[in-house]
């Protein structure tokens, strides 16, 4: 089993830290503060067209995997749009991670819905363990795909109830390639709704620490759902840069920040700790947004690390 990365509440200390310096960086004109900058591990990045296989774990309402497929659908959306704020965009944002390895330009990442497998009948149970996630990984193709294993509210993960979200690694392909096994990526994220909304599902959730701002409305109205969207698009931006553990990241190699995790609690401008940032609103619903996705779809979610700046670049 490969590295797996948990984010969002682990190593708090070293996150907040990092909000801090992230800040100062990009609010000060000073030139004697010291960058925090991403270290590159010299290992692959994902390259090439990748299929983000969705693995159902649990009973999930359509409307809830429609939330999913449509974020997924999102990422490389090439629909015109008059939104000046999209999901595509945001997801560019990884781009840069590409362009600072240099010398060679690697294949450009086109990211693409692939298969879906559904298990409502919780066929390992509803406690799982690490080993379980991986052996669910499994179950969807291996090549060229990142199998992604969302597991429903009333599911149990190790270690979900110590400040793990969710969590991305690799392991072993069972799919052979010239004779040889190789590694391949995979995500695990829970919906939260029932488990942990407070860390996992904030800012659609009163916080379980830190200032107490009233929560933000929904933007698909399922605070689990939407909370679980923040989750997947920070683990989608690690597995991007960081695959196999040695790839982009800083930090301890078991618990790195990585291009969204090292920006946690950031959405808009002027963020700090209990308040988001100055995220968009929708008129007609009080939800809180700040990336338009396809099927008029509106999304929350995290600034990503630009390694050319050494700060957290949101949307809006």
């Amino acid at each position: 089993m490969g590295s797996s990365v948990s984010f969002r509440l682990v190593l708090l200390l070293q996150a907040a830290f990092l909000v801090s310096a992230a800040r100062k960086l990009a609010g000060s004109d000073q030139t004697d503060q010291q960058p925090f900058l991403f270290q590159y591990h010299n290992g692959p990045l994902l390259t090439g067209n990748i299929s983000i296989n969705l693995i159902w774990y649990g009973k999930f309402k359509p409307s809830q995997r429609a939330i999913v497929t449509d974020f997924i659908a999102s990422l490389v959306s090439s629909k015109p749009t008059s939104a000046q704020f999209s999901v595509a965009k945001w997801w560019k944002g990884t781009e840069k991670y590409y362009q600072a390895i240099g010398s060679e330009k690697p294949p450009p990442l086109v990211l693409s819905l692939g298969a879906q497998f559904l298990d409502e009948g919780y066929s390992l149970s509803k406690s799982l363990s690490s080993k379980q996630i991986v052996q669910l990984a499994l179950k969807g193709r291996q090549r060229n795909s990142v199998n992604v294993i969302l597991t429903a509210s009333d599911v149990a993960v190790e270690g979900f109830c110590s400040g793990k979200c969710g969590t991305h690694g690799s392991a072993l392909s069972a799919e052979k390639i010239n004779g040889k096994n190789t590694k391949f990526a995979y995500i695990w994220a829970g919906n939260s709704e029932t488990q942990f909304p407070g860390q996992c599902a904030w800012p659609f959730h009163q916080p379980i620490y830190g200032p107490q701002s009233p929560p933000l409305v929904a933007p698909n109205n399922d605070v689990g759902l939407d909370g679980m969207i923040i989750n997947l698009a920070s683990l989608l931006a690690g597995t991007a840069t960081n695959p196999f553990g040695n790839g982009y990241f800083q930090g301890p190699k078991e618990a790195p920040l990585e291009a969204a995790s090292a920006c946690p609690g950031v959405y808009g401008k002027g963020s700090y700790p209990g308040y988001a940032g100055d995220v968009l609103v929708d008129s007609a619903t009080g939800a809180s947004y700040n990336a338009h996705g396809v099927n008029s779809r509106k999304y929350l979610l995290p600034a990503l690390f630009d390694p050319s700046t050494a700060t957290c670049a949101t949307l809006v």
